[in-house]
């Protein structure tokens, strides 16, 4: 291509780099600098060909036009102004730093020493060592792509079922997918992947971080890598690791387009928090090097604030750094077609001026007020390690959240009897305690088991401890208050007696989690019974320890994984669009839901709040529907009787015997130690699933 030999102003409200057919705009933010250079590379991203600084300037935005510039040019920024890291000025125009709104990277980060812009030991004093030749780049992204008659599937969150995956570990070990396409988002879009997740029931895939990380120094170190991706160095440009071709941004839109003519969502998990250039002795690689006072909290010192745990936290309260967040859910929502987001760690994202979580902050009413985002699927992830973090319950109409209460209560009541009867009823109906405000309905609760941070299913009832020696930091990482339950025998078993139990409780949980009210998400691998040898914070094994391995899968747990999400959809009992309606009995009795003891009459306060029986029976009448839908839970250690209402009941699962075909019953029924039964009173004397 042939460039001109300088830059012209360029239009300062289109920030990034975007090619009209002519020439490259270059925008980019940065109201401290005194000046700011573009920098372009050779073909190869290691010989700079020219420094030009940004002639244009206006509300803190630099901006150039390069005439005869194309896509798959390699360009850096260059950004002089004064460094005094007391006062959250870090300019150091050695460091070449990456647009924030690059939708291509050139390179991986090196954890190469130059990368701080201060001196080793000396916080105030300059690195002076040039790190150009080494440096990730940015690359001018061509953004055209043709989506046909793609569109949206627009699944209501009454039917929602989620499904988190990890593009690469999903299909690395595929014997079904040709295997220069296992573990990228090709692999993802190939019939075999889509054939599954059609046949499994889900309805939405809610994918761990797919934007451009870098891994830690401490990782690399250790020859690892973060694998889960919550590390980001660009917010917008696709991770390259998972692309089968050269065109990782083409092929991430041609997997959603794949997905979506299946009838299938897609939802990306987003880690608009932090970044990767963390705390103190961390690399300048964008934000920090063009206006660290912008984007990050800081302390009076100067330092950043670490309310992530990763060094430290964005700052959304300042218009620019909410402009970022909000260009990037519109990239992925608009240019890439996503269904919604998971935000990791969405308290930072609601922090006020002063640091506090406002539940109708500048953010939630951006979204809000957004024609496109406001009309997506939106998770909360809501904690993070900042002052009064904790948030489940507090987001606003719109947002749905992951309910980590409903987690832990699920695994204590079946695994140790650690909650009462109580606590197990409110996390089976949608946690109303938390979420029942005005303008919020049950499909705000997501309920889920496992997800990739912790012991998935099959290491909840493997392990007693965590084991995450693979990691190199001497089992120090990881949660250690996992509320699970081995059997009787840490870790994998011969032992069948211990086999047993431990696969009944895994049909127990999973039965509790698909009957809940609310929204269920299930942990990809979990229905084949996938294990992580008990690491529950796999974060940077990219290897067997995450992969799921489908030679070895369990074809009969993922055929009742199947059964349930059928039963599911086949009886709107088993998940109200709205919330059961209370009408005043011990605090728990409703019009439309019955809650007994085994004996077949209503609990009492002290059976709700005692720890001395865990076997209750649930009855859920939705209005208009003929069928009744009966849940005989025991939790027990043996077989409990239960007492049932005059009628001819339709038994439609056991989990205790999978393979157990319908039966009619009436007035009693045992059901075996750690087992669930559903049943149908159908007026018409049929049932379909």
């Amino acid at each position: 291509m042939a460039l001109a030999l300088g830059l012209i102003a360029g239009d300062p409200f289109r920030l990034g780099s975007h090619y009209d057919g002519r020439g490259v705009n270059f925008a980019v933010y940065a109201l401290n600098a005194d000046r700011v250079e573009l920098c372009v590379f050779d073909a190869s991203g290691s010989r700079e060909l020219a420094r030009l600084s940004l002639p244009g300037w206006h509300a803190g935005v630099w901006h150039g036009y390069l005439p005869g510039a194309e896509p798959g040019l390699i360009y850096g920024y260059r950004a002089h102004g004064r460094f005094a890291p007391e006062h959250g000025m870090r300019y150091n125009p050695t460091k070449l730093l990456t647009d924030p709104y690059a939708r291509r990277l050139h390179g991986r980060y090196s954890n190469q020493p130059d990368y701080c812009d201060h001196a080793p030991g000396e916080p105030r004093r300059l690195d002076l060592r040039d790190n150009a030749r080494d440096a990730v780049k940015s690359v001018v992204a061509d953004d055209e792509f043709d989506w046909g008659a793609s569109c949206r599937p627009g699944i209501p969150w009454a039917d929602t079922v989620l499904y988190e995956l990890h593009v690469k570990g999903f299909s690395q070990l595929n014997p079904d997918i040709p295997a220069a396409l296992r573990g990228t988002y090709a692999g993802l879009a190939h019939p075999a992947s889509i054939d599954w997740l059609k046949w499994l029931g889900v309805t939405t895939v809610e994918l761990l971080p797919v934007a451009a990380c870098a891994d830690e120094g401490h990782l690399q170190a250790r020859g690892l890598v973060n694998y889960w991706g919550y590390n980001s160095l660009a917010f917008m440009a696709v991770e390259s690791r998972y692309a089968a071709s050269a065109d990782a941004l083409g092929e991430f839109k041609r997997m959603v387009k794949a997905l979506h003519e299946a009838g299938l969502e897609v939802v990306l998990d987003v880690v608009l928090n932090h970044t990767a250039e963390g705390g103190v002795g961390g690399p300048s690689l964008n934000l920090r090097g063009l206006d660290n006072r912008t984007y990050y909290r800081l302390t009076p010192d100067g330092h950043c604030e670490n309310w992530t745990g990763c060094g430290n936290t964005l700052n959304l309260a300042e218009p620019r750094c909410l402009q970022l967040v909000l260009d990037t859910l519109r990239f992925w929502a608009g240019e890439c077609q996503v269904d919604g987001f998971r935000f990791d760690l969405a308290t930072t994202l609601a922090r006020g001026m002063y640091g506090g979580f406002e539940a109708w902050s500048a953010f939630f009413a951006a979204v809000q007020a957004d024609p496109l985002l406001s009309r997506l699927k939106l998770i909360a992830e809501p904690w993070d390690l900042g002052p009064d973090g904790y948030r489940v319950g507090g987001f606003p109409p719109g947002w749905a959240e992951w309910s980590d209460r409903y987690r832990d209560s699920l695994r204590s009541f079946w695994l140790h009897h650690g909650v009462s009867r109580g606590e197990f009823a409110r996390r089976l109906t949608a946690s109303s305690d938390l979420f029942e405000r005005r303008g919020r309905l049950p499909w705000a609760c997501i309920n889920f088991l496992t997800a990739h941070d912790g012991f998935n299913l099959r290491d909840v009832v493997s392990y007693n401890q965590k084991h995450n020696e693979a990691n190199g930091e001497d089992n120090r990482d990881g949660h250690g208050h996992n509320h699970s339950w081995n059997g009787g025998v840490e870790g994998e078993t011969d032992a069948a007696e211990v086999i047993a139990i431990r696969a009944r409780l895994r049909r127990a949980l999973l039965a509790s989690l698909l009957f809940s009210q609310g929204t269920p998400m299930l942990l990809a691998g979990d229905e084949i019974g996938h294990s992580q040898q008990g690491n529950n914070n796999a974060y940077c094994q990219d290897n067997a320890i995450s992969w799921l391995d489908w030679q070895q899968a369990d074809r009969g747990l993922a055929e009742f994984t199947a059964r349930l999400l059928a039963l599911r959809r086949s009886y709107p009992g088993l998940r109200h669009a709205r919330w059961l309606s209370a009408v005043g009995h011990g605090g728990y009795e409703r019009a439309d839901v019955l809650w007994r003891n085994a004996a077949g009459q209503a609990m009492t306060p002290a059976e709700w709040d005692g720890r001395d029986a865990f076997s209750l029976a649930v009855e859920l009448s939705p209005e208009g529907e003929r069928q009744i839908c009966l849940l005989l839970i025991n939790a027990e250690a043996s077989t409990t009787l239960f007492q049932l209402r005059p009628g001819r009941w339709l038994r439609v699962l056991d989990t205790a015997d999978p393979e157990a075909g319908d039966a009619l019953f009436q007035h009693q029924v045992e059901v075996d130690a750690n087992a669930i039964w559903l049943l149908i009173l159908n007026t018409e004397g049929r049932v379909t699933w």
